[in-house]
């Protein structure tokens, strides 16, 4: 399991990449509630939600360090 970064939380890393629709144009869609995740610095980091996300995004060097 991964560690969200902001808050510590667990996170399941296959709940938070599996596809639970398709946009309009076919793209693959997550359901943000189940974990979310972003490519940062060469690695995946997996937080709980959007807010966990959000506040990562505006310093990540606040969470990595």
């Amino acid at each position: 399991m991964a560690k969200d970064p902001v808050c510590g939380n667990e996170i399941d890393e296959e709940q938070a990449r599996a596809q639970t629709s398709q946009t309009a144009h076919g793209a693959s869609e997550v359901d943000p509630a189940q974990g979310t995740r972003i490519f940062h610095d060469g690695q995946w980091i997996y937080f709980c939600g959007l807010d966990c996300r959000t506040k990562f995004l505006a310093s990540p060097a606040t969470y990595l360090s």
